[in-house]
């Protein structure tokens, strides 16, 4: 049962899920941090605040636009005793700050278990309504609407291949950040990078998924020898080693390419969700980088830093859609009307155009919406 938001006792909770409860039992160490990250998503996404903005133009018409924001929208968030607090970060802290009304967050709790850590930060976010459930049942409740729950505009955040096909079948209906695919993971290096630092980089990624892909391009034969080395040593010791060595052998790569401005190239065409640049200079390198869901600069910029402080957002494209698409923020949460005046003498400047080409296109109601004003007769 959803309980929502009251003044005598903000928060919510469930016939088996307290989130009061169950943010208390967060560690304090693991709320200091979950606060620190909260701070900084909060920053970053505060700087990409639009403005709404008019001008009139030669002809004395009024032109300009809105900003406005979203008005309910619903966070999944993965894991039942699993615990991602970021996401809920990533995925909230943005909503807040454009301006959304009603944030209905979503995350499985079975036999009422839900991480401490993400009860935490949902409270710590600002989430206004609970439910407990996950999966594709989820995001249906969340596009439809239950007997405890009215549905919401959007639907954003990580889950499952059936989460993500669910999304798809929901888009139109309300809207979705994105039909996110496997974790993805591409750095460029040469020979000033540290191998072992590259491996744990790659194995970032893949310990997410047996479907993640991790992929080294190096200019340098000694680095990419000493970094295959290293990522199997490192397999070892890994408490996912399992898991991240099935996508290592299945999706992982290293390819040895001539030069950095071919790296580039590659680098570009593969489009990957998060692009490190292990270079003596990246800026130099940046220029010449097209497509990537975010990148990281520098030997001391590793793309975990990225998923949880940064302030960044890690919600990113992947399968190649960084080609057309960015990651999110505050943008996806907010929403632009054009907006327009005219008045009498701008009216008459414009008229004669919009009138030819209503009739050019057979469209004699137009043509007379323009004309009436007018008293200018219309053909049809």
């Amino acid at each position: 049962m959803v309980h929502k938001l009251d003044a005598s006792r903000p928060g919510f909770k469930t016939d088996n899920v307290d989130i009061h409860v169950l943010a208390t039992l967060c560690p304090e160490d693991l709320r200091e941090a979950i606060d620190y990250a909260h701070d900084r998503i909060a920053a970053y996404h505060y700087a990409q605040k639009p403005e709404s903005h008019s001008f009139t133009d030669d002809s004395g018409i009024e032109l300009g636009w809105r900003w406005t924001a979203i008005e309910s929208v619903g966070v999944y968030v993965p894991g039942g005793q699993a615990s991602y607090p970021s996401s809920v970060l990533m995925n909230v802290v943005p909503a807040k700050i454009a301006g959304v009304e009603r944030i209905v967050m979503v995350a499985p709790a079975p036999e009422g278990k839900l991480s401490p850590a993400v009860a935490y930060a949902a409270l710590k976010a600002g989430v206004d309504e609970f439910l407990p459930i996950g999966g594709a049942q989820a995001v249906a409740a969340l596009a439809f609407g239950t007997s405890m729950l009215e549905p919401v505009d959007k639907i954003v955040g990580p889950g499952n291949a059936f989460v993500a096909e669910a999304k798809r079948q929901v888009f139109g209906r309300v809207g979705i950040d994105t039909i996110a695919g496997p974790s993805e993971i591409l750095i460029i290096a040469d020979a000033t990078a540290n191998p072992e630092w590259i491996a744990a980089d790659l194995l970032s990624q893949a310990e997410h998924d047996p479907t993640s892909q991790s992929v080294l391009i190096t200019v340098d034969e000694a680095v990419s020898k000493a970094v295959e080395e290293a990522v199997e040593k490192q397999l070892k010791t890994l408490s996912t080693g399992e898991r991240a060595g099935r996508s290592w052998n299945s999706n992982g790569a290293i390819i040895l390419a001539p030069d950095l401005h071919v790296a580039a190239n590659i680098a570009n065409r593969v489009a990957a969700e998060h692009l490190e640049l292990a270079v003596e200079d990246p800026d130099a390198l940046l220029p010449h980088i097209r497509h990537a869901g975010a990148v990281f600069l520098g030997h001391y910029t590793p793309e975990a830093l990225g998923d949880y402080v940064t302030g960044s957002n890690h919600v990113l494209p992947t399968s190649r859609a960084a080609r057309f698409s960015s990651g999110l923020g505050l943008y996806d949460f907010m929403k632009r009307m054009s907006v327009q005046r005219v008045g009498p003498e701008g009216f008459a400047a414009l008229a004669p155009a919009a009138l030819r080409l209503a009739e050019a296109e057979g469209l004699p109601a137009h043509a007379r919406s323009i004309s009436i004003r007018s008293n200018k007769a219309s053909k049809g």
